[in-house]
């Protein structure tokens, strides 16, 4: 088994209130594994289907963080989180981004 797939992910230790913000939420990405994130999905996990890559291009390299926002119009809190690794592992995960003030993926 390959070691992605044992990694534990840590929602956040900053609470931010972000629900009072029409249809827009941000949460810091921090990536404290040992792999560059390629890819990240988020949607809400009433939605069935994944958004477009956050990313795009760019990628997280070990130690970086990010700040995201989701501004797709939703009042949705609850979002399903999919991670690429470069070596192609991937993680999913849920979580309240409205009580979420980042996401810290770690080994």
């Amino acid at each position: 088994m390959k070691f992605l797939r044992q990694l534990a992910i840590a929602a956040a230790v900053s609470v931010v209130s972000t629900s009072a913000m029409a249809g827009s939420l941000e949460f810091k990405l921090i990536n404290k594994s040992s792999f560059v994130i390629t890819e990240l999905y988020a949607s809400p996990s009433n939605v069935r289907s994944w958004e477009e890559d956050i990313l795009g291009m760019d990628v997280l390299g070990s130690g970086e963080s990010v700040n995201v926002t989701i501004a797709d119009g939703r009042r949705a809190c609850e979002y399903d989180l999919k991670i690429v690794f470069d070596d192609g592992d991937e993680l999913e995960d849920t979580t309240d981004l409205c009580d979420t003030g980042s996401y810290t993926v770690t080994d």
